[in-house]
Parts: structure tokens; C-alpha cells; sequence
């Protein structure tokens, strides 16, 4: 009895573990594609410049390598999933600022 419940617990906190990274990892390439639609909206409005626009994506590229350093042993852990999103949130902030700063792209595209 003890044995199989000991078992049965332990693949359960591995389904559980594998559930909330798979989450994580869902919620994370979620925004990354949301902040990447606002950053070509920005850029075909000519509200960011292009250095503006090469910066931003280069902050969305360092998140892509941080979610790819994080997935390399199979999981993103809560630790590795908050640093992310810290990332993310730090990078919605700075889309927002260069779209609102006044410098107009004289070409837009």
C-alpha cells in the first residue's frame, strides 16, 4: 500500500512539474510574440526609428536566449520562469518608451 502510493505521488509531482513548466514556456511565447507584434506596429506607424527598432529586438533576442538556456535541461523552472518574465516586463516598458518618446521615423516601413 505504502509502496504504491509512494509511486503513484511521485509521478503525479512529476506530471504536476511537467504541467507548469509546459505553462510557463506557453505564457512566455505568448508575450514574445505579442511584444514582437507591438515593436512591427510601432515601426510600420513610424512611431520607432529604426536604431530604435534594432535595439528592441535585439532586448527580444536576449529573451529568446535566456527561454532557450533555461529550456536546456527539458524545464523552466519558477526561479529561471520569473527572471523571464522580469526580462519581458523590463522590455514591455521599453517598447512602450520608444513608441512614446516623440522621434518620428522619417521613412516608414
Amino acid at each position: 500500500m505504502n509502496r504504491t502510493f509512494i509511486i503513484a505521488a511521485s509521478l503525479l509531482s512529476l506530471t504536476a512539474t511537467g504541467a507548469l513548466a509546459d505553462r510557463a514556456s506557453d505564457r512566455i511565447d505568448t508575450r514574445e510574440a505579442a511584444q514582437e507584434q507591438r515593436i512591427q506596429a510601432a515601426r510600420r506607424s513610424g512611431e520607432l526609428t529604426f536604431r530604435e527598432k534594432i535595439a528592441l529586438e535585439r532586448e527580444q533576442a536576449q529573451i529568446r536566449n535566456m527561454e532557450r538556456r533555461a529550456k536546456a535541461d527539458g524545464h523552466i523552472d519558477r526561479r529561471e520562469a520569473a527572471a523571464i518574465e522580469r526580462a519581458q516586463d523590463a522590455a514591455s516598458r521599453h517598447i512602450y518608451q520608444e513608441a512614446h518618446d516623440n522621434q518620428k521615423s522619417w521613412w516608414r516601413r
